[in-house]
């Protein structure tokens, strides 16, 4: 394949990574407006518990900054809403937003609490405490809160942004201690439905013309001269090809670097693919070919690679920059199929392969990278440390670590939609 042929595909893998990043985005901002969304506009979080044995709760300085007037900021059309109740029938609430230097001077040698983190979700609150003594005059008397609300009952504030530095302020209407309400922060973004549309549209586009370069690029793949084995569709090829350098698998590694960087750009493609083949297989029965050449192609390149790396060190032949079949010790291929079951595309890559994805943690490592290597891997450094001592590969070690690889690479092909055979539990063909 040549290097045009690979640009397509790194491009057209980065243009997908880049669309799932913009459907994300958009698919969130939707979710946030269906679900966050209140009979006024606002975008609501979930009520949360403020508590303390002071005489007022403040959040740390938040500083605003919209830009030079003259550019457009959507910021300017924000409006932020602060609801609360007291949870004390007998007190009033007071809600007020100043500046940070007037509101600092006002709480200056008052006992309060500042909020130094919060999360909405876990109803987690902490708090930083600043000792001191009771405020000069209640709330209510300052002239110096940009907007405040007060009185009994639930309050509401609201307040469309200003450039500058502010601090929320909580506190009882009289200025007494003790501080016990429920409250809610929300803001009205008028323009937020848009850019969620946006990023979907803006995503989807972007999803197509990666697919795109993706196929473009990915070459035909002329049908396998081997036959199609008699047992399960499948062909995975690994010689050993001696003799083998000593020392050169202690620097296969930094070798590898050019390919490890590509398969990142591929393996992304591949994901994406993988996706659309599954669309395609529920609506229409079919893996789109390319997309099937494609993501074979993928496969075939990640075990050469692995050939000559540590999932087999079996050659010291540096691996073929290619999809396609390859004049090569190692090789994988799987005869496309012309049907494929609807109804086990939904469930044969995640419930029906669990069995085989615990084989294949063993053998591979698996854990999120806490257990460390696999038993391949550990095989595949005895034969390395056995080459550097004799030059030479114990043959018994070579077939166990080929099964294990072929069972991982058959099972891939399997969750890759490839075929509907259930893959055997053996090691053998």
């Amino acid at each position: 394949m040549g290097a045009g042929k690979v640009l397509l595909i790194v491009f057209g893998a980065l243009l997908a990574l880049v669309a799932v990043g913009l459907l994300i985005g958009g698919g969130a901002l939707m979710w946030i407006e269906s679900a966050l969304k209140d009979s006024e506009g606002f975008y609501t979080t979930r009520a949360v518990s403020l508590t303390r044995d002071s005489y007022a709760i403040v959040n740390e300085p938040t500083q605003i900054d919209l830009g030079p007037a003259w550019i457009p900021d959507w910021s300017r059309s924000v409006t932020v809403k602060v609801e609360a109740t007291n949870n004390q029938p007998s007190k009033e609430l007071f809600i007020g937003i100043a500046e940070e230097g007037a509101a600092s001077a006002y709480l200056a040698g008052v006992e309060h609490d500042e909020i130094t983190e919060l999360d909405i979700w876990k109803r987690k609150v902490e708090y930083r405490h600043h000792p001191g003594g009771s405020p000069p005059a209640a709330p209510t008397s300052g002239t110096f809160w940009i907007a405040s609300a007060y009185g009994p009952g639930t309050q509401t504030l609201k307040w469309d942004l200003e450039e500058g530095s502010y601090l929320l302020v909580l506190m009882n209407e009289d200025g007494s201690r003790g501080i016990d309400l429920q409250g809610t922060i929300g803001a009205r973004v008028p323009w937020l439905p848009g850019v969620g549309i946006g990023l979907l549209l803006g995503g989807i586009a972007v999803l197509v013309i990666g697919l795109v370069l993706i196929v473009l690029g990915a070459p035909p793949i002329p049908q396998s001269s081997k036959p199609e084995p008699a047992g399960y569709p499948f062909v995975f090829k690994g010689e050993l090809t001696e003799p083998f350098s000593p020392w050169l698998w202690l620097v296969k590694w930094f070798l590898l670097i050019p390919h490890f960087i590509l398969l990142a750009f591929l393996w992304a493609g591949f994901i994406v693919s993988w996706v659309i083949s599954l669309f395609a297989i529920l609506f229409t029965g079919r893996y789109p070919r390319g997309l099937f050449d494609y993501n074979l192609g993928v496969l075939r390149w990640t075990w050469r690679v692995g050939f000559y790396g540590y999932q087999a060190l079996g050659t010291d032949e540096y691996p073929p920059f290619t999809l396609s079949h390859a004049d090569y010790p190692a090789d994988l291929d799987v005869p496309y199929p012309e049907r494929l079951s609807r109804g086990l595309a939904l469930v044969k890559w995640w419930l029906l392969a669990i069995p085989h994805y615990m084989v294949i943690a063993f053998f591979q490592g698996g854990g999120g990278g806490r257990s460390g290597g696999g038993l391949v891997y550990v095989l595949a450094l005895f034969a390395g440390v056995a080459l550097l001592f004799t030059g030479r590969y114990p043959k018994g070690i070579f077939n166990f670590v080929f099964g294990m690889n072929r069972w991982t690479y058959r099972v891939a092909a399997y969750a890759a939609l490839m075929t509907d055979r259930y893959p055997p539990f053996r090691l053998g063909e």
